[in-house]
């Protein structure tokens, strides 16, 4: 790997680079590298910093009214099924359905 000292700026190839961006690994001058988060960037890479930052906060909401909406419908759906196992006659199961010959051993 080469020195510092003898790399030239990915856009600007007349100058002398003076960092690496530590994300995409390119060398940069001093126009085209910035400070963020006490670590140096090229624009490129502090873009996509920015935009995962800022996409946080929707998958954190988005998650949230997922499961919110999970919940929501598992009751729904034994709420459903509770009603249905009500609306059934009475007469339908009194005690008999496991009384017979066929259970008896001989």
């Amino acid at each position: 790997m080469a020195s510092l000292a003898h790399q030239r700026c990915f856009h600007h190839a007349q100058r002398e680079a003076v960092a690496r961006c530590p994300s995409c690994g390119r060398f940069y001058c001093r126009e085209c590298i910035t400070e963020h988060g006490g670590r140096v960037l090229c624009a490129v890479c502090l873009k996509a910093a920015d935009q995962k930052r800022s996409t946080k906060g929707a998958a954190w909401i988005s998650g949230t009214l997922q499961l919110l909406a999970g919940v929501i419908v598992a009751w729904l759906f034994f709420f459903w099924l509770g009603l249905a196992l009500l609306s059934i006659d009475s007469r339908f199961h009194d005690g008999t359905v496991w009384s017979g010959n066929w259970l008896e051993r001989e």
